[in-house]
């Protein structure tokens, strides 16, 4: 069994098609990782949820914040964005078998070659253990009350980790970290409004996988969400988010063998400046 890892689908269908077949994907004894946001921004949200669900347990999917926006949406906690493409999931005849599967994805996976998939990334004081504690803990709200959980899921505080957090507080540091983190400071203190490239120079944020004090630098870890940073492969962190939604690519790398990253090129759905 080959494991791949793919970046953001985000609805490009069309896309994700070719770049299995590329890879020669065999879904009866292949296992694809996704890295989260299968949905919203491309064109066919609602063929990639039900292709990836129809893979059943040779896909494994992590949450990503457009896949928990898709949810909230759908339970009635948020409205849909001028930007979003979830019309066609929403109106499904199919939608609430779709949803039912989406909502109990995890937030973090974590096998037995030490590769531990997110879709944004950890602050440096997690563990690989504590990063899975956590996300148990979100997918927990999620399956008992998840109306409770998206209604108190937006929002960017609390800024900083710390062991004491608690309740909601807890759960949306958890949810921001694991889906929407680029950078932060070596003492766990996140910046969730910097976009863009990586910055250079700045005093105290970087990108999260850059601190020498990083307590998961243990596992591999793989993540998307983070287009403007492109193609990150090294022994310690595979970044996928090649931009396939804004024109860029989809990119999927091979976890068990030396074999160069995979990609094909993809229709620029949205402008690169409305990321």
């Amino acid at each position: 069994m080959t494991r791949y890892a793919v970046g953001d689908v985000q609805g490009c269908y069309e896309e994700l098609r070719a770049l299995l077949a590329q890879l020669k994907f065999s879904p009866d004894s292949d296992r694809v990782w996704f890295v989260g946001d299968l949905v919203n921004r491309g064109p066919r949200s609602l063929e990639v949820l039900r292709f990836v669900r129809a893979l059943g347990d040779n896909a494994v999917v992590v949450l990503g914040n457009h896949d928990l926006h898709l949810l909230a949406v759908a339970f009635g906690s948020r409205r849909k964005r001028k930007s979003d493409t979830l019309d066609e999931v929403l109106a499904a005849a199919d939608r609430d078998a779709l949803l039912e599967w989406l909502i109990t994805r995890p937030l973090a996976h974590f096998d037995e070659h030490g590769d531990l998939m997110v879709h944004a990334g950890l602050v440096p004081q997690w563990t690989v253990g504590m990063a899975v504690e956590l996300a148990r803990e979100v997918e927990s709200a999620l399956r008992t009350d998840p109306r409770a959980l998206f209604e108190n899921m937006y929002g960017d505080e609390p800024t900083r980790w710390s062991d004491t957090l608690s309740g909601m507080d807890r759960l949306r540091f958890a949810i921001n970290v694991l889906t929407r983190l680029r950078v932060c400071t070596s003492d766990g203190q996140i910046d969730l409004k910097m976009k863009g490239k990586p910055p250079r120079g700045h005093p105290t944020l970087r990108p999260w996988f850059e601190f020498e004090n990083r307590q998961s630098a243990a596992a591999r870890i793989v993540f998307g969400h983070w287009s403007a940073l492109g193609l990150v492969v090294r022994a310690d962190v595979v970044g996928l988010d090649s931009g396939c939604v804004w024109g860029g690519a989809l990119t999927a790398l091979d976890l068990d063998t030396d074999r160069p990253p995979v990609a094909v090129s993809c229709t620029g759905y949205q402008p690169p400046d409305s990321e």
